[in-house]
């Protein structure tokens, strides 16, 4: 974390697109660090070598993070694919569909991961997120019946932001479901306003619903990236 303090950083939140470690199993730690390699571009024994796995649940990763210290100011989102694959096991990583059981259990986990110190819930829906075998994100098809339940588990513990990437394929669609999460959860949510080269002016709807979500008192947010910082030399 040193050189980012060194530039002025004081706070990193970690945890974002749904990709993390915690909640793990010991048999699915080769398969979180193969996502997080493929979105991240993190090479495998970097990872491999360098994670302690001393916890399990999500309160546990928590807990490993309090006991070392770091030069910045650190919070953490429960990453969806984690949960995913920690629920359902080899039917989360292909992306089968979540049973009625499997939704309660995430949402029970997201719960406690709120009130043991989350700052919120991340999810990725585009296919720009793949493993480092090219296997698409096991989030990537999540029904809402199973976004709503881990949205839900977020309302019980009346703490927590949903943060969601997607392609927005079907834009119209996904807001009228991102909409529906927040009414029925009465949680904020931020998502990532991209551009696609394949949907010309796509930000200027994005940014649209964005404000009639708004006008009907929901509390939604774009989440974009600051301008870099350069210096132009004359020579």
């Amino acid at each position: 974390m040193q050189p980012s303090s060194w530039h002025g950083v004081t706070t990193v939140v970690m945890g974002n697109c749904g990709v993390g470690f915690a909640p793990c199993r010991e048999d699915d730690h080769d398969r979180l660090i193969r996502l997080m390699e493929g979105v991240e571009d993190i090479p495998f024994p970097v990872l491999a070598e360098g994670l302690p796995w001393n916890w399990n649940s999500y309160p546990d990763y928590l807990d490993s993070l309090a006991d070392r210290p770091f030069d910045v100011d650190i919070g953490s989102q429960l990453p969806h694919a984690a949960v995913r694959v920690f629920v359902m096991g080899e039917r989360g990583a292909n992306r089968e569909p979540a049973t009625e059981a499997d939704i309660i259990k995430m949402q029970e986990i997201t719960k406690e991961a709120m009130e043991a110190g989350a700052l919120g819930f991340s999810t990725s829906r585009t296919l720009n997120h793949r493993t480092s075998d090219g296997q698409p994100t096991p989030t990537l098809t999540a029904s809402e019946d199973e976004l709503l339940g881990i949205a839900l588990g977020l309302k019980a513990a009346n703490k927590g932001v949903l943060q969601f990437v997607s392609d927005f394929t079907d834009a119209k669609a996904e807001f009228e479901m991102l909409r529906r999460l927040v009414e029925k959860s009465g949680r904020p949510l931020s998502f990532s306003l991209l551009q696609s080269p394949m949907s010309s002016g796509g930000w200027r709807r994005q940014l649209q619903a964005l404000d009639e979500a708004n006008a009907a008192g929901l509390v939604m947010k774009g989440q974009v990236r600051g301008p870099a910082r350069w210096t132009r030399i004359r020579l």
